[in-house]
């Protein structure tokens, strides 16, 4: 099933800033090879659904060994059966709206 997640993992117990662990699940993510955008409050990816949520687990999995003792992770999940729908169209289709 293709998925549409929108994520957000948080390190505790790492200190304030947290750019280094975001980087590296970015890193994780262009390994993976699923289509994924960046935002400032998170990052979006799309793919089969045991592929994203892999993804996922991979990024615990990586920050953890970065030394950080807990994670707490927000996801935001997203399924069509009516059609395919990709992260692009549906920011193409607010944008069409007049967004």
């Amino acid at each position: 099933m293709h998925v549409i997640v929108d994520f957000t993992v948080v390190p505790i117990g790492v200190g304030v800033s947290l750019s280094k662990y975001v980087a590296a699940c970015e890193e994780v993510l262009g390994e993976s090879g699923l289509s994924h955008t960046l935002h400032a409050n998170g990052t979006g990816v799309e793919g089969e659904w045991d592929e994203v949520f892999a993804a996922v687990r991979a990024c615990h999995e990586r920050v953890h060994a970065m030394g950080a003792p807990r994670i707490s992770t927000v996801i935001k999940v997203g399924t069509r059966t009516d059609r395919d729908q990709s992260m692009g169209d549906k920011v193409q289709s607010v944008r069409d709206a007049g967004g």
